[in-house]
């Protein structure tokens, strides 16, 4: 039987503060906010028999914290929810909430992503898979799950994992 371990990183960098709103069950939209956000991210598979290690720690880390700095001090708006619609008006994105016109926001400042809901649960997703695709497109066939954490406060966090196929 083949062993497997697992390694984690969570830093001080792996942070990103966004501002972002959710939309729940029929009508209701909760007010804009923001949040200091924190990751952390693991993987598991078997360790190299010349180096004895899973994964650099540092590979880890130089694509985990490439990711949340794509979306570091951004409005994060979900492309994929059915209730928001969004408009480019210049150097502006106009997002409308069930047809109404509700924000607008520099397009600089946003971060479109293709998700349904800006959840610390589709954070987490949309990170993880992030991830998990770099490890792939990197040559690192032997991981078989990846794992990560969205902690938008303090206790308050959701986790995403994903089975990796090994090569």
């Amino acid at each position: 039987m083949q062993s497997t371990f697992r390694v984690q990183v969570s830093k001080d960098y792996l942070v990103f503060a966004s501002a972002h709103f959710i939309t729940f069950r029929g009508h209701q939209c909760e007010s804009l906010h923001g949040h200091n956000y924190r990751v952390g991210v693991a993987v598991e598979g078997t360790v190299d028999a010349e180096c004895n290690l899973v994964l650099d720690f540092s590979v880890l880390k130089q694509i985990t914290r490439r990711l949340v700095d794509e979306i570091d001090h951004k409005v994060l708006l979900p492309t994929q929810n059915p209730k928001l619609a969004f408009r480019e008006e210049g150097i502006r994105l106009a997002v409308d909430y069930f047809g109404e016109p509700t924000y607008v926001f520099p397009k600089s400042d946003c971060a479109l992503l293709p998700i349904k809901n800006s959840t610390a649960e589709m954070l987490a997703q949309y990170l993880g898979s992030r991830v998990g695709e770099e490890l792939g497109r990197s040559g690192y066939g032997h991981l078989t799950q990846l794992e990560l954490e969205v902690e938008e406060n303090y206790g308050q966090s959701a986790t995403y994992r994903q089975a990796l196929a090994p090569d």
